[in-house]
């Protein structure tokens, strides 16, 4: 099992960001930050460099949160922007694939712009693995990119999520190339999907699963 090596990305991650998408997915990451602010365990997978941790907690000012991420140097980034409301994060070192949290403890599960990461098999067991590690009230919010229908898909989307994996692939060794389907794997896994929210006509998306009770 490979994994990608974020490290040399940790300082400049925000910046080729900004240059490429600007804030577009910072604000897919913090579309439900207002559906978190009741939660009280949540576990944070492959946050990067912590900015949406770092909102997290100021929204949320009684959260406890662990974040996975496979990267030291992005966990550091992630563990100096989160500043005065450090006590309230544990960081795990650890690929996410292998990494198991408390089973039953999570109310709140993150994943934004991670689970393209990941290929169609590893984001299917990942979804068993996390479904057995929340409560039965827990939420899950997914930020992805997407493939819309249509010319738009077609002619943008397709060659753009191409060329960022191509690119990603240079710089970190990243060997997936195609988008996983993640609502198959999280609707399999006892997850349900409540709300969505799309931006660029659909080529990034949010969305807020929660799990079916039934």
């Amino acid at each position: 099992m490979s994994v990608a090596d974020f490290n040399r990305l940790a300082g400049i991650y925000r910046w080729l960001e900004f240059f490429t998408l600007g804030p577009l997915l910072q604000q897919c990451r913090c579309a439900y930050l207002d559906e978190m602010r009741d939660a009280r365990k949540g576990l944070v997978l492959g946050d990067g460099d912590g900015r949406f941790a770092a909102r997290l907690l100021r929204t949320n000012g009684t959260i406890q949160i662990d974040a996975v991420d496979a990267s030291d140097r992005m966990l550091c980034e992630l563990r100096r922007r989160t500043g005065e409301h450090l006590a309230r994060v544990q960081t795990h070192c650890a690929d996410a694939r292998e990494w198991a949290g408390a089973e039953g403890n999570y109310d709140l599960v993150v994943s934004h712009f991670f689970l393209d990461c990941l290929t169609p098999e590893e984001v299917t067991e990942l979804a068993a693995r996390v479904r057995k590690a929340v409560s039965p009230q827990a939420v899950w919010a997914v930020s992805d990119f997407a493939i819309p229908e249509g010319w738009l898909g077609r002619l943008v989307a397709r060659p753009l999520v191409w060329g960022l994996y191509c690119a990603f692939g240079l710089l970190t060794g990243l060997r997936v190339r195609k988008l996983p389907n993640h609502r198959g794997a999280l609707a399999g896994s006892g997850f349900r999907l409540e709300r969505q929210r799309s931006l660029l006509g659909g080529m990034l998306v949010s969305e807020l699963w929660r799990v079916d009770a039934g």
